[in-house]
């Protein structure tokens, strides 16, 4: 509403998430900056340049009093941020993972009930109108499902960089598997029962004891079973990179992606061209019924574009105070499939949840 005073925003890390976060925060008229976290002082949009860059969380938080913290720090920081925040009265948008251990995402989960503050987490994917789309498909069909997802990322430079700095704390397939065990959790209602991982180190540059190609696989009560897989690096195959296809008895829905596109272009992670729906429907000669049907995504919305979507939902959330218990929850399963997948990839043995 306009008469209503913006929300007085933290945005904390400027990583590419953060800087994309703050230009949705500037741009949008229901929030004000107050300020900008980040140890060191990185390039910015012209747009972002005015505000003051303070070098520590928890000072700025006391000095500016906000109402709302964005973190999109390192994953290791999430959950400590986050319950200081909400600790003094603040709503928060934190990026995924919620953090980098299940008890320390029920620990953040926790703080926000206590606050009565909103907690909103980073999974763009629930607000891209074709991830939307292909849930509400794959739901028709019904299960038990097959789920077949990964995002491979040929990476150098710059971007082997920052794939060697998140590799740290978290491996690829937990950093990036959220997304994707999150949107399986959407389309089947049913509680996974097991996960196993694999993972193997593909270069010396990363620590003896981190992986940066990752496999999981999950089972649901349901029969539906899940995999994901995630690579990063200067020798991951960009071959059938970006696989999402979910299958049941009834048919299957898959994203069709552009053949030109690369792995390490941020706006293929989002993009979706084309929905094609499969119908396993045959007539009295064994044939199939009808041809496939391919769904053009027209006007698709680009990673700024998604992030801006992001904000305005934790605008709303905030200002008609939406019910996010689903949302929390969902986000705490998800991680918690992908460190069980973490936890057999480095012992060698599924796990039981």
């Amino acid at each position: 509403m306009s008469g209503e005073k913006p929300i007085r925003v933290l945005v904390a890390g400027l990583g590419n998430m953060g800087r994309s976060h703050a230009l949705a925060y500037h741009n949008d008229p229901g929030f004000e900056i107050v300020g900008l976290v980040n140890r060191s002082t990185p390039k910015l949009d012209p747009a972002l340049e005015g505000y003051k860059i303070h070098p520590d969380f928890l000072t700025a938080l006391e000095e500016l009093k906000p109402d709302l913290c964005a973190i999109c720090t390192y994953s290791d920081s999430h959950a400590d941020y986050a319950v200081a925040a909400f600790e003094t009265g603040c709503h928060v948008f934190v990026e995924k993972p919620l953090a980098t251990t299940v008890a320390d995402a029920e620990r953040v989960v926790a703080a926000a009930k206590a606050s009565g503050k909103k907690l909103v987490i980073g999974y763009i994917l629930r607000h891209h109108p074709s991830w939307i789309r292909l849930i509400e498909e794959a739901r028709k069909l019904g299960p038990p499902y097959v789920f077949r997802m990964n995002l491979n990322q040929q990476s150098s430079g710059p971007t082997w960089d920052v794939h060697k700095a998140l590799m740290n704390t978290t491996p690829p397939i937990v950093d990036c598997g959220v997304h994707y065990v999150d949107v399986m959790c959407q389309i089947t209602d049913a509680k996974p029962v097991e996960v196993r991982g694999m993972g193997l180190r593909l270069s010396d540059e990363i620590a003896p004891d981190m992986y940066n190609y990752g496999h999981l696989q999950v089972i649901f009560e349901d029969k539906s079973v899940g995999w994901y897989e995630a690579g990063w690096g200067p020798m991951i195959s960009e071959t059938a990179f970006f696989v999402k296809d979910v299958m049941s008895p009834k048919g299957s829905v898959s994203i069709v992606m552009d053949p030109n596109a690369k792995s390490d272009d941020i706006d293929t992670h989002t993009k979706t061209s084309v929905i094609r729906l499969h119908s396993a429907e045959t007539g009295p000669d064994g044939k199939f019924l009808s041809p496939d049907k391919d769904m053009k995504m027209a006007g698709e919305p680009g990673h700024q574009e998604l992030c801006n979507l992001e904000q305005a939902y934790m605008l709303r959330a905030i200002r008609e105070d939406i019910d996010l218990t689903r949302h929390m929850d969902d986000a705490v399963q998800s991680l918690k499939i992908c460190l069980a997948a973490d936890e057999s990839a480095r012992t060698g043995k599924p796990v039981h949840l």
